[in-house]
């Protein structure tokens, strides 16, 4: 760097996080203007990949470096970044009761172990269950600018659920333009590196889903139901909202597919079996997997332990899930969100 420009200087010696160049040899920002009327600088970076911890970083290094070099009163620092592409992926059903939040967060936990950098969105606005199921009750997201950072998780994922945002049992009497504002807030927010959003939506096909179809367009649509065939006559009619929406169906799950006795091993069907896989044939659309009626799920879903994040058997439905996911978005074109 030129002896004669201290202020350029004095960036370079400020290491980027992601590089470890110096400010200006790694892009993040050009050399500082310097109004000589009321001795100011102007900085431009860049902060498009950094985390919210090293963009207040680098802010504090560039001001320590700046003001008081050669009489310097005060840095103004302007941030832009790069609009990261995200893929939206819905994870619906036609009716409440079929476990679809605990797939979806458990299909999250597994993508993470598969090397997916992803997020959750509990778009559930009057009934959110995600804070319990990922273990984040009482985490409140703070807020940059005009736009909520996610809660972090203990499982890699970061997400956002009203329950972060209203006092545990409150309830949410909201019609529906203030519940879609709400969804808005919730996936435009500040996701960092996530390639992939897993929206956790409520059942039916009412304002939350139009909203999210209409103002965020998923990639694709995840319908989970148990075999029974009431589940799959409701199913089938978020299978067809979505299509009238033209956004595709990447496949069903089969949530709650048979029950081992745990004292005789006998396996029984309380709600069926095979009625899913059935139904994804006769419609042409993909089975992604199913997943057993487990006493083992459903306790450590409640205690806030996803089974996707063990290493016992329970995890295997939802990573074979997940791979099934990872297969469909690797075939599709470039992210739509």
């Amino acid at each position: 760097m030129s002896n004669f420009d201290p202020f350029a200087a004095a960036l370079e010696a400020i290491a980027d996080p992601a590089s470890g160049k110096g400010l200006i040899a790694s892009g993040r920002c050009a050399p500082p203007r310097i109004n000589q009327a009321d001795r100011t600088a102007s900085v431009i970076l860049d902060v498009t990949g950094l985390s919210a911890e090293d963009r207040a970083g680098i802010e504090r290094a560039i001001r320590g470096k700046l003001i008081g070099l050669e009489g310097l009163r005060d840095v103004r620092i302007a941030m832009t970044a790069e609009r990261k592409s995200r893929r939206l992926i819905a994870v619906g059903s036609g009716k409440g009761g079929v476990g679809k939040s605990t797939v979806a967060a458990n299909v999250a936990v597994a993508l993470k172990r598969l090397g997916v950098n992803v997020g959750l969105v509990d778009a559930d606005i009057y009934g959110p269950s995600q804070a319990r199921l990922m273990a984040s009750e009482g985490r409140r997201p703070e807020a940059e600018g005009q736009k909520l950072l996610p809660v972090a998780t203990d499982f890699g994922v970061p997400m956002l659920s009203m329950a972060h945002l209203v006092k545990p049992g409150q309830a949410i009497a909201w019609r529906g333009p203030m519940a879609g504002n709400a969804l808005g807030q919730l996936i435009d927010a500040d996701w960092g590196e996530a390639d992939v959003l897993l929206v956790d939506l409520p059942p039916g096909t009412g304002d939350i889903q139009l909203s999210l179809i209409q103002k965020h367009k998923p990639t694709g649509a995840i319908i989970v139901s148990t075999p029974q065939d009431l589940a799959l006559i409701d199913a089938t009619r978020a299978i067809d909202l979505f299509n009238q929406a033209t956004v595709p169906i990447i496949g069903l799950v089969e949530n709650m597919a048979g029950y081992v006795c745990p004292h005789c091993g006998e396996i029984s069907d309380p709600f069926g079996a095979g009625g899913a896989e059935a139904a994804s044939r006769a419609l042409g659309i993909s089975f992604l997997g199913r997943i057993p009626l487990e006493i083992a799920i459903r306790k450590a879903s409640d205690a806030g332990r996803p089974p996707a994040a063990g290493g016992d058997a329970h995890a295997q439905p939802f990573l074979d899930i997940a791979g099934g996911l990872m297969g469909w978005l690797n075939g599709r074109a470039a992210p739509t969100f």
